[in-house]
């Protein structure tokens, strides 16, 4: 059994804005959502900028007794999971509760809850630790939480693959959907890592811009001059739908998922894979699953860091994939103005790339100003771009090497 899968819902909270069209308003207008640190004192550190969620009040979607429950990565994915489903109109019956599944992947889970359970342990003892420390902060409660405040009775998974954590959340649920496992999917991924454990051991790795006077221009993919990436926040959940399933229920459709790649580097445990191998191969088998050739691709939202060697190898596997027409495909990364979401960036940028297919509008690279010889591709620099595109990439890509692909498709009714 293979059944067609479409997307129905779109949820994104970002430093561009909680909520969808907010988030994806700012960054069709390159907007940047990276500042100053103000969710701790970030003064001792070698980083001290971040894409912090602002203004994000989680009494919004539950109450004050719950919080204690949820580390702020739960509380993004239960925000924009809401989002997601009221776009999508998806009201779970209980006809329908056990058709319908939850997958939300992350890469780190509740560092903000650890952290602060340690210093209740350090100064009180190990009876000062809440009763709700676990629950809060391992990286299936998003999932569950969703699940629990939704009624969605199917598939309840979740992802820890690093920054391709939500890409795989996302394809799996599609292959869960194709093979007749379930009708409709929520899924996507969130993190909340902006802490002074997971910016300091970012900053100790040396993988952070350090650009701290000139945030707004820190994260800067595929720039000569970029010199690390920017930690990013929030969460993007897409509900995926069975096509007659769908159309059933009158449900607007955004766009429809018709491949998923992934791949292993088997190389180091933060360092691509050389000539982009991982990349190329994870791009390849997306196109193989979809049977589509790769000139039918009209834009890549790329993985995109701005690391030196991750966007120097990920130019090398477009190139290698798309031969003499990758000088012409529009390639993007969101990032430059959201910052590296880790876990959840794959949900977000899924998310962007179903409103580019939408909308007909590529978002573009912005800091883009230096070019770099070894980046020589069309990378939207520092406009978004009205085009028509009727396939669009996005890509994944996490440390040990793991690697995912999805591919879109704009909807046509037909």
């Amino acid at each position: 059994m293979s059944r067609r899968v479409v997307v129905t819902g779109v949820g994104l909270i970002c430093g561009l804005g909680i909520g969808t069209e907010e988030a994806w308003k700012a960054v069709c207008a390159g907007q940047n959502g990276i500042g100053p640190i103000t969710l701790f004192d970030a003064s001792q550190h070698a980083c001290r900028i971040a894409g912090e969620v602002k203004n994000f009040d989680p009494l919004q979607w539950m109450e004050k007794k719950e919080l204690k429950k949820m580390g702020r990565f739960i509380q993004f994915a239960v925000a924009a999971a809401d989002f997601a489903m009221k776009e999508s109109g998806l009201k779970l019956t209980p006809e329908l509760a056990e058709r319908t599944g939850v997958y939300i992947g992350s890469g780190i889970g509740g560092f903000d809850v650890i952290e602060r359970e340690h210093q209740a342990l350090l100064k009180g003892g190990p009876r000062k630790i809440s009763p709700f420390f676990i629950p809060a902060t391992i990286i299936n409660l998003a999932a569950g939480q969703v699940s629990i405040r939704t009624g969605a009775k199917g598939p309840n998974s979740a992802t820890a693959t690093a920054c391709s954590a939500s890409a795989h959340a996302i394809g799996d649920s599609y292959r869960i959907i194709t093979r007749g496992d379930a009708d409709a999917m929520i899924c996507g991924g969130t993190e909340a890592s902006i802490t002074p454990l997971g910016v300091g051991g970012f900053a100790a790795m040396r993988a952070l811009s350090t650009r701290n006077d000139q945030p707004q221009r820190a994260s800067r993919p595929f720039d000569a001059d970029r010199d690390g990436f920017v930690v990013g926040e929030g969460a993007g959940v897409l509900i995926l739908e069975a096509l007659e399933f769908a159309q059933r229920r009158n449900a607007p459709i955004l766009a429809e998922l018709i491949g998923y790649g992934m791949s292993g580097d088997a190389f180091h445990i933060t360092q691509p894979a050389k000539g982009g191998e991982g990349a190329y191969r994870v791009m390849k088998a997306t196109l193989k699953d979809a049977n589509l050739p790769p000139q039918e691709v009209g834009y890549i939202n790329a993985h995109g860091t701005s690391t030196p060697v991750g966007d120097k190898i990920e130019t090398m596997a477009v190139k290698r994939l798309f031969g003499e027409r990758a000088a012409k495909l529009p390639v993007s990364s969101t990032k430059s103005m959201t910052g590296h979401l880790l876990g959840g960036a794959g949900g977000l940028e899924a998310g962007f790339t179903v409103l580019a297919l939408r909308d007909q509008i590529l978002p573009p690279t912005v800091n883009y100003e230096k070019p770099d010889p070894d980046c020589d591709l069309d990378y939207v620099p520092n406009q978004a771009r009205k085009v028509e595109v009727r396939y669009a990439l996005s890509n994944s890509f996490g440390f040990g090497g793991t690697n995912a692909a999805l591919l879109f498709k704009r909807w046509e009714d037909s």
